[in-house]
């Protein structure tokens, strides 16, 4: 009965009310950390793994041998890969595809590649315009985004390689 009562009382004192007006009047004056995001940016994890890249060989020639290690790592079954023998007897890509809706951003593509061809690199601010199909990384757009961040990619692993 008296458990009653004090229920009554708090309902019509407005209680909850009150608490929640205490906690936006303490936090009113604390200092606000809110962060301006395309000019600002926060600090980013080292092992933090975000859109994907396919590397090159300094001579240019691309570093994936279609060992397809990667395509069986992706426990989401997210890459998907298609290769052609050359005439120099070494096997390359013809179609590399990285479905990002399917990605859980694992990195077991990366830890699977003997030739350090697939990597995630740092980049995390991507969209997809107009339709699902801007959501499935081709051959050549991993390879442009390689080619665009290699400078930072190699800055990544080296940094990478410190805390091994």
């Amino acid at each position: 009965m008296i458990s009653r009562i004090r229920k009554l009382v708090k309902d019509f004192s407005l209680g909850e009310l009150r608490g929640g007006m205490r906690i936006t009047a303490k936090e009113l004056f604390n200092k606000k950390i809110t962060v301006q995001f395309p000019e600002e940016r926060i600090p980013i994890s080292s092992r933090f793994r975000g859109l994907h890249a396919l590397r090159r060989y300094p001579n240019g020639e691309e570093r994936c041998i279609a060992c397809k290690l990667c395509e069986a790592a992706c426990p989401a079954n997210a890459i998907t890969i298609e290769s052609k023998i050359r005439e120099d007897g070494s096997r390359r890509t013809t179609q590399y595809d990285i479905d990002l809706f399917k990605c859980i951003f694992c990195g077991f593509c990366e830890e699977a590649c003997p030739v350090d061809a697939i990597v995630e690199t740092q980049i995390f601010d991507y969209v997809f315009l107009d339709s699902r199909k801007g959501s499935i990384m081709t051959k050549d757009r991993l390879l442009e985004v390689g080619d665009n961040n290699e400078r930072e990619i190699d800055k990544a692993k080296e940094q990478d390689a410190k805390y091994r």
